[in-house]
């Protein structure tokens, strides 16, 4: 199989000056991982390009584009307390939202099989009108919104970073049009996520949020997938997966408290391959422990170009995550047949 793949050096120039946790090194590891396993020369370059204003506005705001772009040129601009802008991040945030809809395009129209992102910065805590969480513009919102205006029917967004992705999620809570489901952990930034956000009126049961509490590894996830996610995805058909690609929940991230392993990311990704005749996109979001980054973005990436993951003996999920998945469970069976 052919994976397109958005990797650009002007994300690296994304960058503030003083210690934080999403800084350009996060690119270079994960890079250096898929060089590493030999994976890049089975992947067709994507050029990135800057989004435009038509497909930025779809998602946010004119104010809002109006005050990213404003930054450029400035040596530092603080947006918020965990977010930055610095001379070179609003080109660097076009870049990103630009190249992830041409990979989504590419995916979507079958230029290649699937597709793989190497963004900075990353999106989905980026409001219609605010940056926030490190995210300038809203990534995969931005995509998912051009794949509609380009024909998809049904777009599901999978969120798996260890953060609730509050934007995406306030993008869509009234699009029938697309299914978000979020695992997070819980209680933890930016506070939203909680099991009972289920959609608004034209679209109950179109988000689904599962928060799990610290110390969740490969055996909840794989649960809550088999149980909540795959049920769901089959009856929905989606024409795309777009997956908000963070890996901040694997075992020693330096931001959380989860302990998915490389193998865990491949299991997952695995299982939604068979959707939507294998168009998906994943986009990079967060992640700060750069071997385990590293060693994730290429276990994905094994897995979109064809290799199958080697079969896990899990243990029984525990029983906190139990009660999680049961009670998204109660709360979406009303909309879904098989849950």
């Amino acid at each position: 199989m052919t994976t397109g793949l958005v990797s650009d050096d002007r994300f690296l120039l994304h960058k503030a000056p003083y210690d934080h946790p999403e800084h350009p090194g996060r690119l270079l590891a994960v890079r250096a991982g898929l060089e590493r396993e030999g994976l890049v020369r089975f992947c067709r370059r994507v050029p990135a390009r800057p989004a435009t204003d038509d497909e930025l506005t779809a998602v946010h705001t004119p104010d809002h584009v109006w005050k990213i772009d404003a930054t450029a040129g400035s040596p530092f601009t603080q947006l918020d307390p965990d977010t930055y802008a610095c001379a070179d991040s609003a080109a660097a945030a076009r870049l990103a939202a630009g190249g992830l809809v041409d990979l989504t395009l590419g995916t979507l129209s079958g230029q290649w099989d699937n597709g793989f992102a190497l963004l900075r910065p990353p999106g989905h805590h980026a409001e219609a009108d605010a940056a926030m969480g490190f995210c300038l513009f809203n990534n995969v919102a931005i995509a998912a919104k051009a794949a509609l205006s380009a024909g998809a029917r049904r777009v599901l967004i999978v969120d798996w970073d260890l953060h609730h992705g509050n934007g995406t999620q306030n993008t869509f809570w009234n699009d029938p049009r697309v299914v978000y489901f979020s695992t997070h952990e819980w209680p933890l930034y930016p506070g939203t996520g909680a099991s009972d956000e289920t959609g608004g009126e034209d679209a109950r049961g179109r988000t689904i949020n599962l928060p799990w509490p610290p110390g969740m590894g490969d055996a909840e996830y794989l649960a809550a997938f088999d149980e909540i996610l795959m049920p769901i995805a089959r009856q929905y058909e989606p024409d795309l997966v777009i997956v908000s690609c963070g890996f901040d929940a694997a075992l020693g991230d330096l931001l959380g408290q989860m302990r998915i392993s490389p193998d865990g990311y491949a299991q997952m990704t695995s299982r939604l391959l068979p959707l939507a005749g294998g168009r998906i996109v994943l986009a990079l979001e967060g992640g700060y422990r750069l071997d385990a980054i590293a060693q994730s973005a290429a276990a994905c990436v094994k897995v979109l170009q064809g290799e199958e993951p080697l079969p896990e003996t899990l243990p029984t999920p525990n029983p906190l995550a139990r009660r999680a998945i049961e009670r998204t469970r109660s709360l979406h069976a009303p909309f879904w047949e098989g849950l």
